[in-house]
């Protein structure tokens, strides 16, 4: 439950930076407007599962990935 909540958070602020930004593109460069956010959106969502699970994982999964042992 904690990872779908930490993934909307992520992609809704994202969203919003990403809507101000093409709002104000649109202004200079109409045409350019929509491939430009579709290009963020989806990226957002990649990007933002990547973070959410990042940010969830257990604290033992990630110690345990840090010290490993070496091999003999």
């Amino acid at each position: 439950m904690k990872l779908i909540i930490y993934y909307v958070g992520l992609v809704l602020a994202s969203d919003v930076v990403a809507i101000l930004l093409c709002l104000a593109v649109e202004k200079v460069w109409p045409a350019a407007s929509l491939p430009l956010f579709l290009g963020l959106y989806f990226g957002i969502l990649w990007a933002a599962w990547v973070a959410a699970v990042r940010l969830t994982e257990p604290e033992a999964a990630s110690i345990a990935a840090r010290t490993t042992q070496p091999a003999e």
